[in-house]
């Protein structure tokens, strides 16, 4: 069984003891962000701010392996490549935003600047909302985001759910047609195909590997071995999500990202037929289920998992 995992973007001390159980959860705040503890087990670490972007990091999942790189918040491990240092763990950012790009960490990228928490509940089903402001690097707000955080476990997943929806909050905002987003995932180092260890990608339409990069498809799963065990991370686009079904930016290297803008880089479309451009006051909303899960696609049920997650209400 996988451990009921609460990954919590936090910035508060919580507790809520009305409830049978919510004593296991175990928030700790510091300058830097907050350590999530699960039966007195680490489970994750929010960081308010890595490079650009506040980030997820570790992730820990079954059998207390962490499912993402090490790079470049620590040390590399073995099998890790020091490449793309803006692939932070767990992020959500864009590459194109009124031609600033938020994805990278050169000279001239923006930042994502956490600036409150907007509502925390802990306990069993823990639910938090953050708003986060889209810098330039000369300090005017292109849009802002709100970011509703729900967490959940069963017998056999453990899954966060982030609901963002982006507001053109200070004039005019495009989110250009760039494959550099958007919800994004780098995965542990030997789970990567080019590992060659026995890493997979597979996605609800079948495709695999480097063949699933660029398609549109409702989920798409990284599974592979993180020490003496098989472990998986699905990402999965609810079918109320702004673009249903999504395009998969993810790469035999290890990068695993859902961004429904990259139109021309992903198939033969004109330059910018991906773009989306919001008026003042206009928003869109993306919806995601990150599941960890143990085994393959097969082993973690995780078409059944999004077809449960399809039917919920959004």
């Amino acid at each position: 069984m996988i451990r009921a995992t609460c990954l919590v973007f936090l910035c508060l001390l919580v507790s809520s003891p009305s409830a049978e159980g919510d004593d296991r959860f175990e928030l700790l705040q510091d300058a830097e962000g907050v350590t999530v503890n699960l039966d007195g087990q680490l489970l994750t670490r929010y960081r308010i701010q890595s490079g650009n972007k506040p980030i997820l990091w570790p992730l820990i999942g079954p059998h207390g392996t962490e499912l993402t790189r090490r790079f470049p918040m620590a040390e590399a491990l073995p099998n890790e490549r020091t490449d793309h240092r803006h692939q932070r763990s767990v992020w959500f950012t864009h590459g194109e935003v009124n031609g600033v790009s938020f994805w990278h960490e050169a000279a001239g990228a923006g930042r994502i600047v956490h600036r409150e928490f907007v509502q925390v509940q802990g306990g069993n089903a823990p639910v938090i909302v953050t708003r986060n402001d889209w810098m330039c690097p000369d300090g005017q707000r292109l849009c802002r985001d709100r970011r509703t955080l729900r967490f959940g476990a069963d017998d056999e997943h453990v899954w966060i759910d982030m609901d963002v929806t982006v507001t053109a909050s200070d004039g005019e905002v495009t989110f250009g047609d760039t494959k550099e987003g958007s919800f994004g995932v780098r995965v542990a180092g030997t789970m990567k195909v080019d590992s060659q260890m026995g890493g997979r990608i597979i996605n609800s339409e079948g495709q695999t590997d480097a063949a699933a990069w660029g398609q549109r498809a409702a989920w798409c799963d990284y599974h592979g071995p993180v020490g003496d065990h098989g472990v998986g991370l699905a990402i999965m686009n609810h079918p109320r999500s702004f673009r249903f079904p999504t395009y998969w930016h993810v790469r035999n290297y290890g990068l695993f990202a859902a961004n429904p803008f990259g139109v021309a880089d992903f198939t033969d479309a004109p330059a910018g037929a991906g773009d989306h451009t919001l008026q003042p006051g206009e928003s869109f909303t993306l919806h995601y289920r990150l599941l960890i899960h143990e085994g393959d696609h097969q082993q973690g049920r995780v078409a059944e998992a999004f077809a449960r997650y399809a039917e919920e209400e959004k």
